[in-house]
C-alpha cells in the first residue's frame, strides 16, 4: 500500500469512527439515572409543550398550504383584508391569554410558597397538564397566525384561515375554562387532594403487598462484612430513585449482595458512602452501580412515599403558624395524612431485603417503616396543633380510627401517639372544660352536635 492509499485509509477510519465515537459517548452518558432525572424534569418543565407546539406549526403550515392548493375551495369567503384582520385578532387574543396564564401561574407560585409550602411548586403546580397544554394551545395558535399572516401576499389560503379561526375559538373557550380552573386549583383542598392521590400511587408502587397475619418489618439477613465501599464522587444532591431490578441482576450475576446505603430522599454529599458491596458484588464496575441511582436537587414523589407525608404536614404546619392561623386548612391536611397513614398501615413494609428468584438476599434498599410514618404524621402536628381544638380532635379521631381499622401489629405506635396527644392537650389548656372538649374525637375537627354534647 502506497502513501496515498494509507492516507486515504486513515481518513476513512476517522470519518467512520467519528459517528461511532459519538454514539458510544451518548450511550455511556445515557445511564438509567440520567434518563430518570431527565424524565422527572420534563414532567415539571413548562417550556417543553410550547416548544413542541412551535415545531408542529412549522411542520403543519406548509402541509396546510399544499392541501389548500390541491382542494382549491373557497371555504371562508374571506379576501386578503378579511384574512389579515382575522390573523391580527387571533394574535392579539393569544398574546393576552398567554399574559394572563403566566400571571396566574406567578400568583399560584406566590400563594404556594407563602401560604402552603414551596414543595408543591415542582410536584403539583408545574406538573399540571391543564396549565401546560393551555400554554401549548395558545403558543400553537399564535405562531400559526403569525406564520399565516407573513404568507399573506395577495393570495388567501382558505384552509389555513379556517384552521386558524377554529384554533382561535378553541383558545377563547380554553381561556374561559382556565379562569374557573385556576381559581379552583389555588384552593388548599385541591392541592391537598392532589398530593394525597400522588402519595397513594407511590405507596402502591413501593409497597405492593398487603400485610398478612405474620406481620412485616423483618430485618434483613446478616450478609457479613462488606468487601468494598463505593463513595459518591458526584455533585452533592438528593437521591431521587434507584433502579432495583438492575441492581438485583448485577448482584445475582456476580454472586454477591449490593447494599444501597442512603435511603431515597436522603441528601448525599460528596465522599459519603453510596454502596456497600458484599462477596462477589465487589467486582462490579463502579460505573454500572452509579448508573442505577438517580440524583437531583430536590426530592420527588416517584419512589419516596415519605415525601407525600412531608408535603401534607408542611401545609398543616404553615396553616398553624401565627402569621396565617388557619386551623381548618390543618384539618384538611390531616384528612389526607389519615388517608395515607391508613393505607400504609395495610401494607407490608418489609422492603429492605430484595431476594432473587431462588430466595437469596441480593439487594438491600432501605425504606421507611411503620414507626417512621407514624412519627412523620403525628409528631410535628401534635406539637404545633394540640392547642387548637380542631386539630386536637381531628388527630384523636385519626388515631382512634386507625387502631380500629388496622391489625394488632400496628397498634403500639398509634397508641403511643394517642397518649402523647392526651398529655399535650392536658398541658395546652388551662380549663378542664376545654380539655374535655379537645379530647373528643371528631372527623370534622369541630363538628359540634353530638360530639360537643359528649364533651360536656
Amino acid at each position: 500500500m502506497n502513501a496515498a492509499a494509507r492516507a486515504a485509509h486513515r481518513l476513512g477510519e476517522r470519518l467512520s469512527s467519528g459517528p461511532l465515537r459519538i454514539v458510544r459517548r451518548m450511550g455511556a452518558r445515557l445511564s438509567w439515572g440520567r434518563v430518570y432525572r431527565t424524565v422527572s424534569y420534563s414532567r415539571s418543565a413548562l417550556w417543553i409543550v410550547p416548544l413542541l407546539a412551535i415545531a408542529l406549526v412549522l411542520l403543519l403550515a406548509p402541509l396546510l398550504r399544499a392541501v389548500d392548493a390541491w382542494l382549491d375551495w373557497n371555504m371562508t369567503g374571506l379576501d386578503v383584508e378579511g384574512a389579515q384582520a382575522l390573523f391580527q385578532t387571533v394574535i392579539t387574543l393569544t398574546l393576552s391569554f398567554l399574559v394572563f396564564i403566566f400571571g396566574s401561574l406567578l400568583v399560584a407560585i406566590q400563594v404556594a410558597g407563602g401560604q402552603l409550602t414551596p414543595r408543591i411548586i415542582a410536584t403539583t403546580l408545574l406538573r399540571d397538564n391543564v396549565v401546560r397544554y393551555s400554554v401549548g394551545l395558545f403558543v400553537f395558535t399564535l405562531v400559526l397566525a403569525v406564520v399565516s399572516l407573513n404568507r399573506l401576499h395577495g393570495h388567501v389560503y382558505q384552509l389555513v384561515v379556517l384552521i386558524t379561526a377554529l384554533a382561535g375559538i378553541a383558545c377563547l373557550t380554553n381561556f374561559l375554562f382556565f379562569v374557573d380552573y385556576a381559581a379552583r386549583l389555588l384552593r388548599p383542598v385541591s392541592i391537598l387532594t392532589r398530593v394525597g392521590e400522588n402519595g397513594l400511587g407511590v405507596i402502591y408502587t413501593v409497597y405492593p403487598r398487603l400485610l398478612d397475619a405474620s406481620g412485616d418489618d423483618a430485618t434483613p439477613a446478616d450478609v457479613g462484612v462488606p468487601r468494598r465501599e463505593l463513595v459518591h464522587d458526584g455533585a452533592s444532591e438528593v437521591v431521587l430513585a434507584a433502579d432495583v431490578p438492575t441492581l438485583l441482576a448485577e448482584a445475582r450475576s456476580s454472586g454477591g449482595v449490593i447494599e444501597l446505603v442512603p435511603r431515597v430522599g436522603d441528601f448525599l454529599a460528596w465522599g459519603q458512602v453510596l454502596f456497600r458491596l458484599y462477596e462477589g458484588a465487589a467486582s462490579i464496575p463502579d460505573r454500572r452501580l452509579k448508573a442505577a441511582v438517580a440524583f437531583g436537587p430536590e426530592r420527588t414523589l416517584e419512589q419516596d412515599p415519605m415525601f407525600a407525608f412531608r408535603i401534607l404536614v408542611d401545609i398543616g404546619l404553615k396553616a398553624l403558624s401565627p402569621a396565617i392561623n388557619d386551623p381548618t386548612t390543618a384539618v384538611l391536611a390531616l384528612d389526607q395524612v389519615h388517608r395515607l397513614l391508613r393505607e400504609v398501615g395495610r401494607r407490608c413494609l418489609a422492603g429492605d431485603a430484595v431476594c432473587d428468584r431462588d430466595g437469596a438476599v441480593r439487594v438491600i434498599v432501605r425504606t421507611p417503616d411503620w414507626d417512621d410514618f407514624v412519627h412523620m404524621a403525628c409528631n410535628e402536628m401534635r406539637a404545633c396543633g394540640a392547642s387548637s381544638v380542631q386539630v386536637a380532635r381531628r388527630m384523636a379521631a385519626m388515631l382512634d380510627e386507625i387502631v380500629q381499622a388496622l391489625p394488632e401489629a400496628r397498634h403500639a405506635a398509634v397508641r403511643r401517639e394517642r397518649g402523647l396527644l392526651d398529655r399535650a392537650i392536658e398541658a395546652a389548656y388551662a380549663f378542664e372544660e376545654d380539655r374535655q372538649l379537645a379530647r373528643v374525637p371528631d372527623m370534622q375537627g369541630l363538628g359540634g352536635g353530638a360530639s360537643a354534647a359528649r364533651a360536656s
